[in-house]
């Protein structure tokens, strides 16, 4: 059983999800992989103190791309569980909290 804080990996931060924020009141977070969508909206619950409407959740896949230094060698990126959490009118998250 995964607790509240081992859910949310982090946020992610995107013109898209800058978008979805400010106009939709939808905010992205990478989860873990096991997580499911009724313990993704119990830890957002918890730990914003927010109402939470709906939540999306989707696989993202791993990408092969090129080294900018040797255009030969191939890097991958990881592949990971995303969580699009829609809130209820009104309730907001300060996704940079305590950032100076």
């Amino acid at each position: 059983m995964l607790s509240i804080y081992d859910v949310l990996r982090r946020p992610i931060i995107t013109e898209k999800s800058s978008y979805q924020s400010g106009t939709l009141n939808q905010y992205a977070f990478e989860v873990h992989p096991r997580a499911n969508k009724v313990q993704i909206k119990e830890a957002v619950e918890a730990l914003f103190d927010v109402t939470v409407m709906r939540v999306n959740v989707m696989n993202q896949p791993a990408k092969v791309g090129r080294s900018l230094r040797n255009r030969r060698s191939q890097v991958r990126r990881t592949a990971y569980k995303k969580a699009i959490v829609t809130l209820r009118e009104g309730d907001s998250i300060d996704v940079f909290e305590g950032v100076k």
